[in-house]
């Protein structure tokens, strides 16, 4: 058996489904992932602007939990756990009911430091138009996506992105002003 890592994983929803609302699919998927190890700790859910603009608002929220499970293990759980709530990959970067993005398995780089590092500078016009066929770790938009780093920043400041050297909070810092426009942490119901 494996000694546990830590995993981060990145969720979000900004569609209903089946009569549940966004804020309450991620916060019932967050127990479905803090199953799949141990320890886990989870941010604030927060309202995120979608992306691209002109879709219906995010809740997102980060996870930090100890896992056994080998990264593409991993990566099918979080993949069954989107389709029991209805998650359906029919359109990039399209309205969804739940997103898993497992964004770093301790500082593992997969498939290798080259291959990452290609979709990790990646042009935004190709960010748009294609996706790995393969798992990429760290994710590589993690340094870029203000709704990302925000949560992850309260379950997991300190870890250090293993090509970049920079931590969640030194990624945060470094965004442009406005990358947090029209974010907040969702109050408590």
């Amino acid at each position: 058996m494996a000694e546990p890592v830590p995993a981060l994983v990145a969720l979000g929803s900004n569609m209903s489904f089946g009569g549940v609302a966004p804020a309450d699919v991620v916060a019932a998927a967050m127990k479905d992932v803090g199953a799949l190890g141990c320890g886990a700790a989870t941010s604030r859910l927060w309202r995120s602007p979608a992306w691209p603009p002109g879709g219906p608002d995010y809740v997102n929220a980060a996870m930090r939990l100890e896992t056994d499970l080998p990264p593409e293990a991993l990566l099918a759980a979080l993949h069954a756990i989107e389709e029991r709530w209805g998650r359906e990959r029919s359109t990039r970067w399209g309205a969804r009911t739940l997103d898993l993005d497992l964004l770093a398995l301790g500082d593992d780089v997969r498939p290798d430091a080259a291959t990452q590092t290609v979709w990790r500078n990646l042009s935004p016009d190709r960010q748009g138009q294609e996706a790995p066929d393969q798992l990429i770790l760290p994710h590589p938009r993690i340094q870029d996506r203000a709704f990302v780093l925000a949560p992850l920043a309260e379950v997991a400041p300190d870890w250090r992105h293993p090509l970049i050297g920079r931590t969640v909070q030194d990624m945060l810092d470094a965004l442009l002003p406005d990358a947090l426009q029209g974010m907040a942490p969702l109050a408590k119901g």
